[in-house]
């Protein structure tokens, strides 16, 4: 998604997304996973969003783009069909008020959800009882056919020039206060943007870095299937978030005193999510508590992957 809303602002000049309600939605394609008003704030938390309609019905109309003044309507180069077989886009094509951008190679919402899924089948948090999983494990990106055990069959193939298009560019500037947060920001959602939103205002020019932890890492500390997202997506979902300024790929689990000197860091926060210690059983933030620069931040919103997962097996046992 972000990767078609950075193509499509990179058409003109003010990009507007439309967002459909619960309803619509239903209506069309099934239930959805999150709720209207989470969906309206994750987009808005998309960089390269200027603004969102929303409620914007299922089928865009020339009466939708004159309503919002628009000169066109962008959609990726899959064909959308109502519930009844019509392309959604015909009126506006036929008008020549529509442009395609390229649909992203390898990952998709089906595809995730598929990842979900298999969760339910395979539970990976006894890994020395599981000889399976252990063969995995050792085939860990060996060969083309190696795939992670964690991320399910991800097609999504990262490149450099796909991180650069993503990313900010910026360094930090004299005067900034340079923030640092680190997890597994999996299934991107408004649980961390909620998060980097309450962070992003600790600071009067905040510069935030996110480190994010190589799949094995998550997978010690969160069990299970996860992360359901590969560090590479898990990259430019963080980086595609408005109130990032910077990502660690593959940042170290415990906060060292050379990473907060290398990236001269004012300020470490943390989430309210459990703490789990490195495997020699220290503290990961040791270093940055000892130098008085850790904060605890409640970001007021209770949704976790996890609950994510549930929701996905929830809408599937009543699909």
């Amino acid at each position: 998604h972000s990767n078609q809303l950075r193509q499509a602002r990179a058409m003109g000049d003010y990009l507007i997304v439309g967002v459909h309600t619960d309803e619509e939605i239903a209506k069309h394609k099934g239930p959805p996973v999150f709720t209207q008003e989470e969906r309206y704030k994750m987009v808005q938390a998309i960089k390269w969003v200027d603004e969102i309609a929303p409620g914007a019905p299922y089928v865009t109309t020339l009466e939708t783009l004159d309503k919002y003044n628009c000169d066109f309507c962008v959609h990726g180069d899959d064909i959308t069909l109502t519930v009844d077989g019509k392309d959604t886009y015909e009126e506006v094509k036929t008008a020549g008020r529509y442009r395609e951008c390229k649909r992203t190679q390898g990952v998709s919402t089906t595809d995730l959800v598929g990842r979900m899924l298999l969760m339910t089948k395979a539970h990976h948090s006894n890994i020395d009882e599981d000889l399976d999983y252990r063969k995995h494990t050792d085939n860990f990106g060996k060969g083309p056919k190696g795939h992670s055990p964690w991320t399910g069959v991800s097609q999504f193939l990262q490149t450099s020039q796909k991180i650069i298009q993503f990313a900010s560019g910026k360094e930090p500037q004299p005067g900034d206060t340079i923030i640092y947060v680190a997890g597994a920001f999996d299934l991107f959602h408004i649980g961390h943007v909620d998060f980097l939103e309450k962070v992003h205002q600790l600071a009067e020019k905040p510069y935030i870095i996110v480190g994010l932890h190589f799949d094995q890492e998550v997978n010690r500390y969160k069990g299970k299937n996860y992360p359901i997202m590969n560090i590479h997506e898990r990259t430019l979902s963080v980086l595609a978030c408005r109130y990032v300024s910077e990502v660690v790929i593959g940042a170290p689990y415990a906060v060292t005193a050379d990473l907060l000197d290398h990236f001269r860091v004012t300020l470490v926060c943390h989430g309210m999510t459990e703490l789990v210690p490195d495997k020699d059983g220290s503290d990961p933030y040791e270093e940055p508590k000892r130098r008085g620069i850790f904060q605890l931040v409640d970001s007021g919103s209770n949704l976790t992957t996890d609950l994510i997962v549930q929701r996905i097996i929830k809408n599937r046992l009543a699909f």
